[in-house]
């Protein structure tokens, strides 16, 4: 009899993707290439001086597009509060917008339990340490191509491009893709888009 104690298998990327039904994920340095653009003003509501605006990728929007046609729920966790991030999260029509958060864990388990999953059934993507418990917790953890050494040491899959450069597409193709429905969400949303008189944002 072999007294060797058999090593647990390691799970998969893929095996894990293919048991994702919600894609939680940070929004600087994910959604967005993570640098903060302030324009100085003496006019602004919150009397803060200065008014702050980020950049979005198309090609993200897309991809949120495609998540809510192969059944994916969607949200964004974020320590900052922007309002150009939810009016963003209002154009994309995210299940869940969490700003203001400092326990992204918490805030994440909370998220899946009120989307009725365990937490294995949810992703997470992230870029920086700040967003380590939250991928800790999550059923896959996902990094971007330009997250720090730390984050991508501890994450199942790296996207092959940058946040704020499409990074969360590759999120959601990868995991589509393990499920095996990438090519027929592909097909849907291009037959949606075909038949719609008019287009909806990106």
């Amino acid at each position: 009899m072999d007294d060797k104690i058999s090593a647990v298998p390691k799970i998969s990327p893929q095996a894990r993707a293919r048991c994702i039904k919600l894609l939680l994920f940070d929004v600087d340095g994910v959604l967005t290439d993570g640098k903060l653009y302030f324009l100085p003003t003496p006019a602004v509501p919150d009397d803060s001086g200065k008014i702050e605006f980020k950049a979005f990728h198309a090609h993200d929007g897309i991809a949120i597009s495609l998540a809510r046609i192969g059944g994916l729920k969607t949200g964004l966790i974020t320590k900052r509060i922007s309002e150009n991030v939810a009016l963003r999260a209002r154009d994309l029509k995210l299940d869940f917008v969490y700003q203001g958060v400092d326990n992204k864990r918490s805030c994440f388990l909370g998220a899946a339990a009120q989307a009725g999953l365990q937490p294995e059934q949810a992703a997470f993507v992230g870029d920086d340490i700040v967003d380590l418990p939250a991928m800790r917790a999550a059923g896959i953890a996902i990094a971007v191509k330009n997250a720090r050494a730390e984050v991508k040491r501890e994450a199942h899959y790296v996207t092959p491009h940058s946040g704020g450069e499409g990074a969360l597409r590759d999120a959601v193709e990868f995991i589509f893709k393990a499920q095996g429905i990438w090519k027929r969400v592909l097909e849907k949303y291009i037959e949606d888009k075909s038949n719609s008189a008019v287009g909806s944002h990106a």
